[in-house]
């Protein structure tokens, strides 16, 4: 692994976090307001919305991870999405995208009013990204279906 350090989201790492989120929806081929972008920043502050955690390494935000807990009619406890999750394509295979999921892995088991289940989705197309998935999570067998 590498010396790439995890740690939550801090309002000082707001211009880099903001970089970051940029290429993440370049990835997505995504276009969102300014506005949307500034106000999800201040939500993932805020743990009664979004919680998020950034990967460092040698003082430089490289990676970002977003979950959410909620409830589910499957359960008395809430469930953990992991919602977004983005590592810096020159940093990709170093081990930040397994240290960020393993955080919300050990946010999940600490958080007491959830079961500890950790849920995320990815496009089927995302190779390289399913490769770590592969092996950290265990692929379901259900499909998502949007409205149009």
């Amino acid at each position: 692994m590498s010396d790439v350090t995890i740690r939550p989201l801090q309002i000082s790492d707001e211009p880099a976090w903001h970089a970051l989120w940029q290429s993440y929806l370049e990835f997505y081929e995504q276009d969102l307001p300014a506005s949307l972008s500034d106000e999800l920043f201040q939500r993932l502050l805020s743990p009664d919305f979004h919680r998020a955690f950034v990967a460092v390494d040698s003082g430089k935000l490289v990676g970002f991870v977003h979950y959410l807990f909620h409830d589910s009619t499957w359960s008395l406890k809430k469930t953990c999405y992991l919602e977004d999750l983005f590592v810096c394509p020159n940093t990709r295979g170093g081990g930040a995208g397994r240290k960020l999921i393993e955080a919300v892995y050990a946010a999940a088991e600490a958080e007491q009013t959830a079961s500890g289940n950790v849920y995320w989705h990815t496009n089927q197309d995302n190779e390289r990204a399913r490769l770590l998935y592969d092996r950290i999570g265990v692929l379901s067998d259900y499909v998502r279906y949007e409205r149009p």
